[in-house]
């Protein structure tokens, strides 16, 4: 089995990802959404937590990097970068979406150094804003990233266009293709939603309203 079949399986076997149509989940956002993903359910499950943790170093191996710090945004990947940190034996940091407003302000947690290679660990892209908010905090402190590794991508246009403008390589375990698909083979969805449910991908705003919702 692949790595993407193998991540996709663990999420919906322990309903990480929960697919549905009817009704669809609602995004914070507002937008409807056949998908709701939540990878912090996975650090309770041993097992598969070493599956993420060992698929992040097959892909440092894959693409030759040897980041100085890993960096883990806050809160769903801090636990994900701590763990692949620990294996690593690598210095790590956690990013805040903004900086404190009380104390020293910080919006970086740890030591980091200018010049430094951060390679920044997430649980899921989106949109992608969040991750490439946290690459420039990363940039505005001296340091530098090229790279962003996550568990899950929803492979959504505008998060592709993101990462180009921002010159960031997104790298991921999985994506929304192997769990929609996989999904679809276990009988969770119906075939005949197939269709409609991959079609969320390409234009998620407008998705809800096109399928009647």
């Amino acid at each position: 089995m692949s790595l993407e079949k193998e991540i996709a399986e663990n999420l919906l076997n322990k309903e990480a990802v929960k697919v549905s149509i009817e009704p669809p989940f609602t995004w914070v956002s507002g937008i409807k959404s056949p998908v709701y993903c939540d990878n912090r359910k996975m650090i309770s499950f041993p097992e598969e937590r070493k599956a993420v943790v060992e698929g992040f170093k097959t892909l440092l191996e894959e693409k030759g990097l040897k980041p100085d710090v890993l960096g883990g945004t806050a809160t769903a990947a801090i636990p994900w970068a701590a763990f692949l940190a620990y294996e690593l034996d690598l210095p790590m940091i956690y990013i805040r979406p903004e900086k404190k407003e009380h104390g020293a302000g910080k919006q970086i947690e740890g030591h980091l150094e200018e010049g430094q290679n951060v390679l920044i660990i997430e649980d899921l892209i989106s949109t992608g804003g969040s991750s490439v908010k946290a690459a420039e905090a990363v940039r505005e402190a001296g340091a530098k990233v090229d790279d962003i590794f996550a568990i899950v991508t929803w492979e959504i246009p505008k998060s592709i266009s993101r990462f180009e403008e921002a010159n960031l390589s997104l790298s991921t375990l999985t994506d929304y293709t192997n769990i929609i698909g996989l999904a679809s083979e276990k009988g969770v969805i119906p075939s005949d939603q197939l269709d409609a449910i991959l079609q969320f991908k390409e234009d998620p705003a407008s998705w809800g309203e096109k399928m009647g919702f």
